[in-house]
């Protein structure tokens, strides 16, 4: 079930967003879908993700309304004295749950902290940084620097990046970026947790609170958290680029024999032996297990072998259409699922079917299936309204109306 609630657990809580392109709008978004009030600010004219692609046929950004989902809009000349205090007002004005900036605009002393806390001393800003010394960055040249494109991507049979270089994570092979920009993710999802902990604080204590929150170092914690850093305090040596295998266990991608392609993974002593038995290999693997004296009920000696081990279950794939490989991999508890294209995805009914989505009549873009927070509160999912016109609600939120 989508759609709302009788009370939202932000409920009461209003933001001034004044920000541009993933993170800090996705933390906005995060909070108005949880039933905060956000109010996007904006230069006149936009900011520079306005016209972001991609594009609806009109020229309207998808990109765009579909990240100020349920906002409020107001534009500002923030490059004048009236502006720059109509923006102060907004974020100091008056109200229990009021008082709170999130931006990737900051550096300028006219909205720092400091102000804003002459004004209101329990305001709560967080600032978004590209990088923890304040030099720009984005996702993907903090991904650059942080080693994740040196083990993504191809590798020929000898972990050499197909580029040529080893794919030793020093960068000598073929690098490949992510499509997805999951150190934004990461820090809009952050940004929203460090704002509802920082109110719940203020509730508890009257204490505002500045936060800061680099790109960067969401990207360094993820990485420290998950090991890909620990490994190289212990032994100097670095994660190596094995392709579409899952590292550490076994999992890698097969082809049916009509071009289908499936991603295969068995975590478990139970996956991997029922993937054995459905692919008819089982006495062939019992046999490698044997003579290299191997324990497959291992996942690192499963890993440890997973060239000679996937080219034992290719046969199976490839001997089989996608449909027959769907239907047999649906009766085994092996996880598993088939490649798809984003328009496989919507073609083939998955939004329609799932009630994260909802219908959203969008200015510019027209009526489509919008998303809506994943958690579900009471079996419900928490949906946001469709973005706003760019500069909606600036006269009912500044000199011309009162802020509710």
């Amino acid at each position: 079930m989508t759609g709302s609630i009788a009370s939202r657990p932000l409920e009461g809580i209003r933001v001034v967003e004044l920000s541009s392109f993933v993170a800090s709008p996705l933390c906005g978004l995060t909070l108005a879908q949880l039933g905060a009030e956000v109010i996007r600010v904006d230069p006149l004219g936009g900011a520079a993700d306005v016209n972001r692609w991609p594009l609806a046929p009109d020229g309207t950004s998808i990109y765009w309304t579909g990240l100020n989902r349920g906002k409020s809009s107001v534009t500002l000349d923030l490059r004048s004295d009236d502006g720059q205090q109509a923006f102060r007002d907004l974020v100091t004005a008056p109200g229990e749950g009021a008082g709170i900036l999130v931006t990737n605009s900051g550096g300028r002393a006219w909205m720092g902290h400091e102000r804003l806390a002459e004004t209101r001393p329990d305001v709560i800003t967080l600032e978004l940084l590209g990088r923890r010394d304040g030099r720009p960055g984005v996702d993907y040249t903090v991904n650059a620097a942080l080693g994740f494109p040196a083990i993504t991507g191809p590798v020929d049979g000898q972990g050499r990046g197909r580029g040529g270089g080893q794919g030793d994570g020093r960068g000598g092979g073929q690098v490949v970026n992510h499509a997805l920009p999951a150190w934004d993710v990461a820090a809009g999802l952050h940004a929203a947790l460090a704002v509802v902990a920082a109110v719940r604080e203020r509730e508890r204590t009257g204490r505002g609170r500045r936060i800061v929150l680099p790109l960067d170092d969401v990207a360094l914690a993820t990485a420290g958290t998950l090991g890909y850093l620990t490994e190289p305090q212990l032994d100097g040596s670095s994660r190596p680029a094995v392709g579409n295998h899952v590292y550490g266990t076994f999992g890698t991608d097969f082809s049916t024999s009509d071009g289908g392609r499936f991603m295969v993974v068995a975590l478990t002593t139970r996956h991997f032996h029922d993937l054995a038995r459905l692919t008819g290999t089982r006495e062939a693997v019992d046999a490698l297990e044997s003579a290299t004296g191997a324990d497959f009920t291992t996942e690192a000696d499963r890993y440890s072998y997973r060239e000679v081990l996937a080219a034992l279950f290719a046969r199976w794939f490839a001997a089989h259409t996608t449909d027959e490989v769907a239907r047999t991999l649906a009766g085994s508890v092996v996880l598993h699922e088939r490649y798809r294209t984003f328009d496989q995805v919507v073609s083939e009914g998955d939004l329609e079917a799932n009630p994260l989505f909802s219908p959203v009549d969008q200015p510019g873009i027209g009526r489509y299936l919008a998303a809506a927070h994943p958690a579900t509160f009471d079996g419900t999912h928490l949906a946001a309204g469709p973005a706003p016109r760019l500069g909606a609600d600036t006269d009912r939120l500044t000199s011309g109306g009162s802020p509710r």
